[in-house]
């Protein structure tokens, strides 16, 4: 990164003032809350985000007055070309030329804040060469990527405090007890003031609406837009890290305009239309999560579990994953919800789990458990079946399953 980003000019020495974003989960949605809420504000806001859902252009958002938009497929070609050629064709991967990219991409727009949303771990992540952001943020710590940051929460949550720059305040969700240990331990080495939830910030539900409160004061805001118990957290996440940055001007309402207008795709998604959708059994739901890890799948599964509270209907889960995944972590979330499950395959994915070993995970967990040859043949299945009330129906256990589909049903991100 250091000897291509030399070569350009040092581009990521160009940029606005950058908040810096690790974490597990939630570090999209996150990011998502924080865009919208400084646009709200009247901010122009670069956002680089990974892994896209359907396209490369999703991971580059340019911020303009009265709001963003992706880069265009010509700017794009050409901000790769540059990067391209200035890498002289020596070793590097996929992520660290389309990191490059985005700040060869976002020296040459004006804005007034750069969101970078950390790819894999932290401490060694192609995002890490910012040497001075304006906050450091990190999402809820849970085990994934186990192949390369460890097997332990403690071992995870210092390669994501990796990030953590001296003097720079780090803005903590609610940790587990090892991995906040391990915020805590490189905060105090950096002497970066150190906001953790639940301690200097806080949050909570009150009648349907999001309260949060810090030693500022406190703001009484609407629920957000975005499903689930999680984005409470996420949204409070994000106010935290505004306030803490202290680098922008910014008013109760555009902090409540910034709640509900988030949107984030394949994260609770309901898709509504679309050829997709026109598999299903009619008058039935259908909900899209990206969610791949055992905190992910419990997330998505306590979110359908309030849904159910409100309207029941039969949950079947549609699943597809990653081979490096834990399905049986995963799918353990579902099983007080829901014993009907359909294992399908991620399509052009080398790497995708066999169909035989994700329903071995269900089957060890007394779940009724099929295949199908793509989610379109799940989804008729679905519907042949003879409910009393039309079924709930989620996809989960991949993004990339997740870009199919969106990709599929004719709703991609836009």
């Amino acid at each position: 990164m250091q000897r291509l980003l030399e070569r350009l000019g040092h581009p990521e020495r160009k940029l606005a003032p950058v908040i810096h974003v690790a974490g597990t989960n939630g570090k999209g949605s996150t990011v998502a809350f924080l865009r919208a809420t400084l646009e709200a504000a009247g901010y122009r806001v670069h956002a680089f985000t990974s892994p896209y859902l359907v396209r490369l252009n999703e991971s580059y958002r340019l911020g303009h007055l009265g709001g963003g938009a992706l880069v265009d497929d010509a700017e794009l070609a050409a901000t790769l070309e540059r990067c391209e050629h200035a890498n002289a064709g020596e070793p590097i991967t996929i992520f660290e030329i389309e990191t490059v990219a985005a700040f060869d991409l976002f020296s040459r727009h004006p804005a007034d804040a750069v969101l970078l949303e950390v790819g894999l771990g932290g401490r060694l992540d192609a995002t890490n060469v910012i040497e001075r952001p304006i906050a450091c943020v990190i999402s809820p710590v849970s085990i994934d990527h186990s192949e390369f940051l460890g097997s332990s929460l403690r071992s995870i949550g210092a390669e994501k405090a990796g990030i953590i720059k001296r003097g720079v305040p780090v803005i903590c969700a609610n940790q587990e007890a090892d991995a906040l240990a391990e915020i805590e331990n490189r905060a105090k080495r950096q002497r970066a003031p150190l906001h953790r939830a639940g301690q200097e910030w806080h949050i909570s539900v009150e009648r349907g609406r999001l309260v949060y409160q810090d030693d500022r004061g406190l703001l009484d805001l609407a629920a957000p837009r975005l499903f689930g118990r999680h984005q409470f957290d996420n949204a409070g996440l994000a106010v935290a890290t505004l306030r803490a940055a202290g680098a922008f001007r910014i008013e109760a309402s555009a902090f409540e305009a910034g709640v509900t207008n988030a949107e984030w795709p394949a994260r609770m998604q309901r898709l509504a239309a679309g050829a997709l959708v026109e598999q299903g059994p009619v008058g039935g739901e259908i909900w899209l999560d990206g969610g791949h890890n055992a905190e992910g799948g419990r997330v998505a599964a306590a979110a359908l579990g309030d849904l159910e509270e409100r309207v029941s209907r039969p949950l079947v889960v549609i699943v597809g994953m990653m081979a490096n995944k834990d399905a049986a972590g995963f799918l353990a979330n579902f099983a007080g919800l829901t014993r009907h499950i359909i294992a399908v395959p991620i399509p052009d994915r080398d790497g995708a789990m066999p169909l035989d070993r994700l329903m071995d995970a269900a089957r060890a967990l007394g779940m009724r458990v099929e295949s199908a040859a793509n989610v379109e043949a799940a989804l008729r299945t679905v519907a042949r079946l003879a409910y009393e009330v039309p079924p709930r129906i989620l996809i989960a256990g991949s993004l990339y399953l997740a870009g199919h589909v969106l990709s599929a049903n004719g709703t991609p991100p836009r």
